[in-house]
């Protein structure tokens, strides 16, 4: 199990509002290792998705990365194309930098949000836990 694929996406329900991330990690043949989600309450979920599956990778050795996100700002400064420019996710991008080197080989390619059915399925339930326990 060296080489994965990971699905990740972050939401927010309002700005501000209650937000989530989730990730989903595959075989490069499509079957699922692992589902992993969370709630926030701030606008930096892509990058809490991205951190958290690339944490997941590097803790169970994966060598080889691939990131599909819908989100094409995150896949662009992820690329090195967009400068980060907001505050709060420099410490999260810096981190998702020191772990992609830990990995070895982490790409990044941006797909349609149909193509992430899953990651975003994901942050809708982290999305609604963060909605109950604040109710």
């Amino acid at each position: 199990m060296k080489q994965v694929v990971a699905y990740i996406d972050g939401g927010a329900r309002g700005n501000p509002g209650p937000a989530g991330w989730g990730a989903r990690i595959t075989t490069r043949d499509g079957d699922t290792i692992a589902e992993i989600s969370g709630g926030l309450t701030n606008n930096v979920a892509e990058y809490h998705g991205l951190v958290a599956a690339l944490d997941w990778c590097a803790t169970h050795g994966a060598t080889d990365v691939l990131i599909r996100s819908d989100s094409l700002l995150l896949v662009q400064q992820m690329r090195g194309v967009y400068k980060v420019k907001h505050e709060g996710l420099k410490p999260l991008y810096g981190r998702a930098r020191l772990l992609a080197l830990q990995i070895g080989s982490v790409t990044f390619e941006h797909v349609r949000r149909e193509l992430n059915r899953d990651a975003d399925r994901l942050a809708n339930s982290a999305m609604d836990d963060v909605q109950r326990a604040q109710a």
